[in-house]
């Protein structure tokens, strides 16, 4: 007879080779909501005095936050008009155009290139300076009695200037569909708001029209130099061609207030404060003072006995 083998002993999952068995988890308790509805019940006094501070802090906030008003001017970017005969000179004559500084390719629709000007730096600076506007942007620095800073080693530069007033006062939009472009300016003053829009287009439309008039004086005078040392008749012609048009745009210049921006309708004092908002003030103070009594009060019962987890 031959000895029976003992069984061999499986050994445990995992095998080699085989993925290892789903682990099985219990159910989750579903979540009771009635409990947490119970503490809040509990705790509504709680509730209500924080919720009734926070809403009493934001109303205080609403009320004493300095107003703000917004004034708006309209404008309409102007086309500059480009001389007639001047393609024609293109082909033959625009290496001496370009020499002069005069553009006879382009259309000369300089209305990207103004928008960019009203709010550039170098023109909001100018503006800032010109109408002494540093000591209302720095209040806190400025000696209204005396009439001078109150350090004189800490006096706003032109940089923090223009920062306060691109950042917090002065805001340019386009329409890409009609074109229009509004200014506006915010300010606690309403007049003054209303001054400062329609002064910085007329500081816009100056400054440009006079980098315009020296520009074709510097065109002209260089054309000037260049007729008296040619002898090419039509050299010459083509010459007096760039310089008739050059003189039509100096007159141009010269004449046209609104050289860059045409005001479609200017800025008046605002009557309405554009911000505060008081109304959404006191209801964002009411939502997240609920929002913190109600979380308050969860955490308080925690602490105290876990009554949430405990209930079910």
């Amino acid at each position: 007879m031959t000895k029976e083998q003992p069984p061999t002993q499986t050994p445990p999952p995992p095998y080699p080779g085989y993925p290892a068995p789903f682990v099985v988890y219990p159910p989750e308790a579903p979540i009771d909501w009635g409990a947490y509805w119970t503490v809040l019940v509990e705790q509504k006094k709680l509730i209500g005095i924080i919720t009734v501070a926070s809403t009493l802090v934001a109303l205080l906030a609403a009320f004493l936050i300095t107003p703000v008003y917004r004034a708006e001017v309209l404008l309409a970017p102007v086309s500059q008009e480009k001389t007639s005969g001047l393609n024609a000179l293109a082909g033959q004559f625009g290496e001496l155009a370009s020499l002069a500084g005069i553009n006879v390719v382009d259309n000369n629709d300089k209305s990207a290139e103004n928008i960019a000007a009203l709010k550039s730096r170098a023109v909001s600076t100018a503006f800032i300076n010109q109408e002494g506007l540093k000591p209302a942007l720095f209040p806190g620095k400025w000696d209204a009695e005396k009439k001078k800073w109150k350090d004189p080693d800490d006096v706003p530069t032109d940089w923090e200037a223009f920062h306060v007033f691109d950042k917090d006062i002065r805001l340019v939009s386009v329409d890409r569909k009609s074109g229009l472009v509004t200014l506006t300016i915010d300010w606690k003053d309403p007049a003054l708001a209303a001054a400062w829009a329609n002064k910085l287009v007329e500081h816009v439309n100056n400054r440009l029209r006079t980098e315009a008039i020296d520009e074709t004086e510097r065109s002209i005078g260089y054309l000037e130099k260049q007729l008296a040392q040619t002898s090419t008749v039509e050299v010459q012609q083509a010459i007096y061609r760039l310089i008739e048009a050059e003189t039509k745009n100096k007159m141009i210049a010269s004449t046209r207030e609104e050289y860059a921006f045409k005001v479609v309708d200017p800025a008046v004092p605002p009557e309405k404060k554009y911000r505060p908002r008081r109304a959404l003030i006191v209801l964002i103070g009411l939502i997240l003072g609920l929002i913190v009594a109600a979380g308050t009060a969860l955490a308080m019962n925690s602490v105290r006995g876990h009554k949430i987890l405990s209930t079910g």
